[in-house]
């Protein structure tokens, strides 16, 4: 065997390696599958509304994966539900939120929240609402939000799980 075939055959081998050492098919949590999002919802509730057209909504996605991104909002109590910010005392619709990978994305008084606008009907204190949460990359999330006082406003850290 002359130099120039060993050079050859390690060379092939060595590529055989890394291709096999990329691949993964074994569904392990390595790799590519590391960065799927893995998210979990907590804490939702909607203080009873004032008003007979709207309502506002808050919840916890905590993400023990990859990053991912809430794109929107559906309920059959409202003809549409809207993401927003709140900045100072300035509040502005937003078209998503990030869902940070290994973080949370919160959504509670003063803050992000959900509008639940041209309600259907207006919840009573004691209703559950049911809503679906729509993201980039993770399948639909279908939640049960409770409906509490209007003057509701939980501890932190003290969110239910759904």
């Amino acid at each position: 065997m002359n130099h120039r075939t060993l050079i050859g055959g390690a060379m092939a081998l060595t590529a055989g390696l890394a291709l096999v050492g990329c691949s993964d098919s074994s569904g392990a949590k390595d790799g590519a599958a590391s960065d799927k999002p893995e998210l979990k919802v907590a804490g939702a509730f909607m203080p009873e509304p004032a008003m007979d057209t709207m309502a506002s909504g808050f919840f916890t996605v905590t993400n023990k994966g990859g990053a991912d991104k809430l794109t929107s909002v559906t309920s059959g109590i409202a003809k549409k539900v809207t993401l927003h910010s709140t900045k100072g005392n300035a509040m502005k619709e937003q078209k998503s939120f990030d869902v940070p990978a290994k973080g949370e994305l919160d959504f509670a008084r003063g803050a992000n929240h959900l509008m639940f606008e041209e309600l259907k009907h207006k919840p009573k204190q004691g209703d559950k609402v049911a809503v679906t949460l729509h993201f980039e990359k993770s399948d639909p999330i279908d939640i049960e939000v409770p409906v509490k006082a209007a003057t509701y406003n939980p501890k932190p850290g003290k969110h239910a799980s759904h």
